[in-house]
């Protein structure tokens, strides 16, 4: 018996939302496998493997896998002012618009985009200290996601690394010897937002670093803003106490911060160098700034988030919309669902920040691992399981969504 032609078996899974060619792939993949009718589930696996949405039901509110930071934007199909001056007509600067904003909002002199928080301590390195010595104490040499090391990153910059201190206590005086001894040029300061040492402890804060006659870099990290959160209802949440903020640090001395935007700021994708402005010029000089530099979808989406920051409007962010959400009002979401036990649950920052941190919460518990069965709806559904019981946290789901979790959920039981 010969095999149905390549075509005319992609025509026949043509209700599954892919473009022609890639259904004729799946064909191919069916027919070559010697099992004509596994075409639509190759197809329905490649439509599962492309980027869409989920409904995040972990209780990780910045969950690395699912993109980070929540957050919606939308942009006309028009040309926009990125690097055009309306004023004078001329050419004009893509840090004029969002690195502005930020700059604001933190009280710095001067602020650039770029890709992420790496590109950021890898920029400002390359620019203010190549074949240069960087003291930075041995307990801030971190690894963060995807296995990418402070070392790592000093040693690419193509600045040279002064280990100072020990693990867990580092003074003052080794970074003046540092400076004395070791020529170093620059001291790096980095927030270990993943991690926190205990116990026989000691750290230099920024303030003392500032006696030092020397350029001070604070890599933040997660990126709070200001520790003072006015753009929340009740202000700061007490789980974000001992977070340092963007605006405290420069107001402590840094000469620069270095931070994330899709984590606390709650914005896209990008990093953030703000600070002095020689140093910010100095950065945008380098080559590297042009291979680093983030596009303009990613700038006009900063842009709006800024903007939500600056009107103080915590609920146009995602991400503190869900850290605001009332505990009475996610027990009420969790019983409504009418599915499961209803039961008190702890979120987490997640995205790399705030490690131990809890943030206290509401969900519902299912006796058995349901996980392949939710990730299989559509949207696909991503709950958390425990010890063979699947438990959806309500603080990570937007309101929009709890009748799709309900219907899911009553299917599964």
């Amino acid at each position: 018996m010969h095999p149905p032609s390549v075509d005319a078996l992609a025509r026949s899974i043509n209700d599954i939302d892919l473009p022609q060619p890639l259904l004729v792939d799946a064909a191919r993949l069916a027919i070559a496998s010697g099992d004509p009718e596994s075409a639509r589930q190759h197809a329905e696996r490649l439509h599962r493997s492309l980027l869409g949405p989920t409904i995040n039901a972990t209780g990780v509110l910045l969950h690395t896998n699912l993109g980070r930071a929540q957050f919606g934007y939308s942009q006309s199909p028009r040309a926009t002012n990125l690097e055009f001056d309306l004023m004078t007509g001329k050419r004009g600067s893509r840090s004029e618009h969002a690195g502005k904003l930020i700059a604001k909002l933190i009280g710095a002199e001067a602020a650039i985009v770029v890709n992420n928080c790496a590109a950021a301590v890898t920029l400002v390195l390359a620019a203010l200290a190549t074949d240069k010595g960087v003291a930075v104490s041995r307990g801030e040499l971190v690894e963060i996601g995807g296995g990418f090391r402070v070392p790592e990153i000093i040693s690419q910059s193509g600045a040279r690394l002064i280990e100072v201190g020990t693990t867990n206590r580092t003074r003052l005086q080794d970074y003046v010897s540092a400076k004395e001894s070791h020529d170093a040029a620059l001291l790096l300061k980095v927030h270990p937002a993943n991690y926190r040492i205990t116990g026989f402890t000691e750290e230099t804060s920024v303030q003392q670093l500032t006696t030092i006659d020397l350029p001070l870099v604070v890599d933040l990290g997660s990126g709070l803003l200001d520790e003072a959160c006015s753009w929340l209802r009740d202000g700061k949440p007490s789980w974000l106490k001992e977070e340092p903020g963007a605006k405290q640090t420069l107001q402590a001395g840094a000469d620069l911060v270095m931070f994330s935007c899709d984590k606390l700021l709650g914005g896209p994708q990008a990093g953030i160098i703000a600070g002095r402005s020689d140093l910010i010029a100095a950065c945008s000089r380098h080559p590297l700034m042009r291979a680093f530099r983030a596009g303009g979808l990613i700038l006009s989406a900063l842009q709006e988030t800024a903007i939500a920051y600056l009107r103080r409007d915590g609920d146009a962010i995602p991400f503190w919309k869900m850290v605001q959400a009332p505990l009475d009002e996610l027990k009420d979401r969790a019983k409504a669902l009418e599915v499961g036990t209803v039961l008190a649950t702890n979120a987490v920052a997640g995205g790399g920040a705030l490690p131990g941190a809890k943030i206290p919460s509401f969900g519902v518990m299912l006796e058995g691992d349901h996980a392949a069965y939710l990730r299989a709806q559509n949207p696909p559904i991503i709950a958390r399981v425990n010890e063979n019981t699947t438990i959806i946290d309500m603080r990570t789901i937007s309101k929009e969504d709890d009748s799709l979790v309900s219907q899911a959920l009553q299917k599964c039981i």
